[in-house]
């Protein structure tokens, strides 16, 4: 391994992980600043859930349709993603550079009853241990870190040979400027302003080479997009926006 490679490398950008470092009290509050997370979490999961099972062959309607399966969150936050995957038996490890998310995210798991296992450590340096899981969740993540290619490509090292990598993130056009930015922080205050930096936004395509460049094949993307008359989030081909990807390790 490259001494420049992920194993020793960082892609951590230290404003990002403060400004999210004083979110963490807001994270488990469904009207609060992370209101948002909450209604975007259904699409989410529901999109990976039906990935997952068409890959590894599970029922979709089965209450634990993850059981058997190791699942990465990377940049988990207070665990918003990791407590429900938890619930459809997958064995889960969370992992954020912020101590104040993973503290708030053991004591929710805790009270909830659920064995998450959070750590405060980075893509990198798991990759560099030699940990491999079925699945890796970087959702709403590669927009904050200081090296995209770097990043996916340290979260790609992770993935065991026939897993998953799932992605999301926001597409960098005039109209994820207007919505995201200019809409979701100034107009509608769905989200504290300055959440989001417009140049680091990547699109599709970008994505896609640094997914495909460690060795995966893209399997899936998709839009997502906000329903204001039904106040849900919900899949469209449009990636204008917000948008997901998954990628597959060849068995």
């Amino acid at each position: 391994m490259s001494p420049t490679g992920p194993a020793t490398a960082t892609t951590l950008d230290p404003a990002e992980v403060e400004k999210f470092s004083r979110l963490a009290a807001e994270w488990w509050n469904p009207v609060g600043k992370m209101a948002v997370l909450h209604k975007f979490n259904p699409v989410r999961l529901s999109y990976i859930r039906e990935a997952a099972c068409d890959r590894f062959g599970r029922d979709r309607t089965a209450l634990e349709a993850l059981a058997g399966l190791k699942v990465l969150d990377i940049g988990c936050g207070g665990g918003l993603l990791c407590e429900p995957l938890a619930r459809m038996g997958a064995s889960v490890t969370g992992i954020d550079p912020a101590q104040t998310n993973v503290e708030t995210a053991k004591l929710h798991a805790a009270d909830s009853g659920l064995p998450v296992d959070y750590r405060c450590t980075t893509a990198e340096d798991l990759a560099a241990a030699g940990e491999r899981f079925d699945i890796v969740l970087a959702m709403e993540v590669v927009e904050h870190v200081a090296d995209v290619a770097l990043f996916v490509e340290a979260c790609a090292m992770l993935v065991k040979p026939g897993g998953l990598l799932f992605m999301a993130t926001l597409n960098r056009t005039l109209k994820s400027y207007a919505l995201a930015i200019v809409g979701a922080e100034y107009v509608l205050r769905w989200l504290p302003r300055g959440t989001h930096e417009w140049d680091k936004f990547v699109t599709p395509e970008e994505l896609a080479a640094a997914m495909t460049a460690p060795g995966l094949t893209v399997t899936d993307r998709r839009g997502v997009r906000y329903d204001i008359l039904r106040d849900r989030w919900t899949e469209t081909g449009d990636l204008s926006v917000n948008y997901m990807m998954t990628a597959a390790r060849p068995a």
